[in-house]
């Protein structure tokens, strides 16, 4: 059986937790802000690792076109392009975090990520605002073996905290080391708050102004979506049980892609994700390739080796 193991949010925005797992968020206010100078360490917990199911349970009304942006981007997490920079060269930053703990405690290798089941829930069955606890409860659909469970909930979905203070979660559930699962939920911020969760998609709310980017895959939405995912992902893996990696205080910790908020290539700075490539047919910004000829924004990560935001360009 597999074990599994987000971040200090800036002051007015702070996530609050009630089932005692470890939170990750993506605000804007955390994109414009300068990272706070605080150790990022190993504090000896376990790691997420072994081969992982990557279960996305759909709640409410995606398009098809919509699920397969991310069920994509997850299968790019492990997949080899013959495109570079890509996705799966941006995941193999987390090994370095996994050579890191291994000098202080025997490890297994970073976890290989696949695709695992999807499951619809077109109907609402829980309404059309959530509290963290249904959220974990639409969690659990996945399944509790060798997985990470992760929840996306459609543009007319409220859910507890949404565009206030956090655009996706990350922790754990269950009981025991055969029960226990990693789950994340994320939400899709098109009609709620587009410039605070799919920034720099949009135009953000407040914060220094540039002009939005034309999203890889031609939804705000959804791409927006994929950097919360890879940022909670990243997060998932080095830190699951809220003892693994991160910096700051253990209850609002920064991890491995909230310690480089907004930051996704060089020349980075507030409000300015960065010298990115552009694709010359749709004007669209990535730094990333991905499955199926996809191309994707992904997070900086911090690198444990050199204490710096590590990008793909």
């Amino acid at each position: 059986m597999a074990s599994f193991a987000s971040q200090l949010v800036p002051q007015l925005l702070l996530l609050i937790s009630l089932f005692h797992f470890s939170l990750a968020a993506r605000s804007l206010d955390q994109l414009v802000q300068e990272q706070p100078s605080s150790t990022f360490r190993y504090h000896n917990g376990p790691l997420l690792y072994g081969k992982i199911s990557v279960n996305l349970i759909w709640y409410g009304k995606f398009k098809p076109a919509q699920r397969s942006i991310v069920s994509d981007f997850i299968t790019s997490l492990s997949s080899s392009s013959s495109s570079k920079p890509s996705v799966a060269g941006w995941w193999k930053t987390t090994e370095k975090y996994y050579r890191l703990a291994a000098k202080t405690k025997k490890l297994a290798s970073t976890p290989s990520l696949s695709l695992g089941k999807q499951i619809l829930d077109e109907g609402y069955s829980m309404g059309k605002s959530l509290s963290d606890a249904q959220i974990k409860q639409l969690a659990a659909k996945g399944g509790n073996m060798y997985a990470v469970n992760v929840v996306l909930t459609a543009s007319d979905v409220v859910v507890g905290g949404f565009c206030m203070s956090r655009c996706g979660t990350h922790g754990s559930s269950g009981s025991g080391k055969s029960h226990k699962f990693a789950y994340i939920w994320v939400g899709n911020s098109e009609t709620q708050c587009p410039g605070q969760c799919a920034w720099p998609f949009h135009q953000p709310i407040y914060g220094p102004q540039s002009p939005p980017l034309v999203a890889p895959n031609g939804d705000v939405g959804v791409d927006g979506m994929v950097i919360n995912l890879a940022s909670l992902l990243a997060g998932t893996a080095t830190n699951p049980f809220g003892n693994g990696f991160y910096q700051g205080s253990a209850d609002a910790p920064l991890e491995a892609a909230s310690a480089c908020p907004g930051v996704y290539a060089k020349g980075a700075y507030p409000g300015y994700a960065g010298e990115l490539l552009v694709d010359p047919a749709t004007r669209a910004s990535y730094n990333a390739h991905g499955a199926n000829g996809r191309k994707y924004l992904v997070p900086a990560l911090y690198d444990p080796a050199t204490s710096s935001c590590a990008t793909l360009v």
